[in-house]
């Protein structure tokens, strides 16, 4: 078993918390990413799993045995967790096989075969097993502290953004063979991190932390799709926020009349767009036209910024397109909502889930909301 449980943990560094009753459950043989800002907690939640911290408060289990809380306490040397940091942590005096064998338990005559098995493992040849790490890349030496931190079978591995200082295309590369090697390996996981994308991609299930307490875990998808609230939709992706008011189970917006899936009470509400559900259509096929006032320009997709035909804006209304489609600042294009929408009480919780109405003749959908 290596599943991990933390209870009602609290740290803090003199008067300050910086986790304030944290809970999170991480099943054994799954990844859970936790993603937050500066100054969140993430690496020292994972300090507090570690052993590097005690907690003021609150218990953390690791397969089933308490390591810390309830008068246990079991240093980091003797819990069985494997730890990954941005930086790798190499030994550079050392070969690529010292390295990855380093800590192994059994006589040192059977390093070899667990080194090479390991390299297999991250996907790096073992024709670099005698190198030195100043003599590899930054995703190799990554993978080589990988392949250190499994040597030793760890019940949990811990990673503390462990790819943020490669370059995009290493990035990638290397976040593909950690993912690949954990789960040949079945090992649990945690990364934290402050890459959106990198947690949506790399992990079965995603912890938004802010201000040292857990706002929404969920799925990567259900987490995207169905924020709790305004702050974490705009934090978890591109967001756009759209004022409106709920009556009789649709909401009018400045785009037009949406029907609520779920219960909205009447007033005034939040609507979340992403930007890939606005479609932009030839002019007078769509909801509304508007004018593009800018383009920004990614290769695979771009994003077109919107205003009204009359010059006003629409809220920060943005589309995400395929970059061969991208019109040209000043065109007119039509603008549709593709997919459910979802909506937030003034507060900013959750509501209910909206579903776009038949498009509306342009001078109503661009109306003053209640007009």
């Amino acid at each position: 078993m290596s599943e991990l449980r933390m209870r009602g943990i609290t740290v803090g560094y003199g008067a300050d918390a910086v986790l304030e009753s944290v809970d999170l459950t991480v099943p054994e043989g799954s990844i859970t990413a936790v993603l937050g800002g500066s100054g969140s907690g993430k690496t020292t939640l994972l300090r507090v799993v570690a052993g590097f911290l005690r907690p003021r408060a609150g218990e953390v289990q690791i397969g089933g045995r308490m390591v810390a809380g309830a008068g246990s306490w079991v240093p980091p040397e003797r819990r069985g967790v494997g730890y990954l940091r941005q930086d790798g942590g190499l030994f550079p005096h050392l070969s690529v096989a010292a390295n990855v064998a380093f800590g192994l338990p059994f006589p040192r005559g059977r390093h070899r075969a667990r080194v090479l098995e390991l390299l297999e493992l991250v996907g790096l040849p073992a024709a670099l097993a005698d190198r030195r790490p100043d003599q590899l890349s930054g995703g190799q030496q990554q993978r080589v502290a990988l392949a250190r931190a499994l040597a030793p079978r760890p019940a949990l591995v811990l990673l503390d953004e462990p790819f943020s200082s490669l370059d995009a295309g290493l990035r990638a590369a290397t976040r593909e063979a950690t993912a690949e090697a954990l789960r040949a390996t079945g090992a649990t996981a945690v990364l934290v991190t402050h890459d959106q994308g990198e947690a949506l991609s790399f992990a079965d299930e995603v912890a938004i932390l802010a201000a040292g307490r857990f706002r929404q875990i969920s799925t990567p998808a259900v987490l995207y799709r169905e924020p709790v609230d305004s702050a974490v939709a705009a934090f978890l992706g591109d967001a756009v926020l759209l004022p409106g008011l709920a009556s009789r189970g649709s909401v009018q917006t400045a785009i037009g009349e949406l029907l609520v899936g779920g219960f909205v009470p009447d007033g005034a509400v939040e609507v979340m767009v992403r930007p890939e559900q606005i479609a932009l259509t030839p002019p007078g096929a769509g909801r509304l036209d508007a004018v593009v006032s800018g383009v920004r320009y990614f290769g695979h997709d771009a994003v077109v910024e919107l205003i009204a035909g009359d010059g006003t804006r629409l809220e920060g209304l943005r589309a995400r397109i395929i970059g061969l489609q991208a019109p040209a600042p000043g065109d007119t294009v039509g603008v549709e909502i593709v997919g459910p929408v979802r909506a937030f009480s003034p507060g900013g919780a959750a509501t209910g889930h909206l579903q776009a109405l038949p498009p509306q003749p342009l001078g109503d959908a661009s109306a003053p909301l209640g007009g």
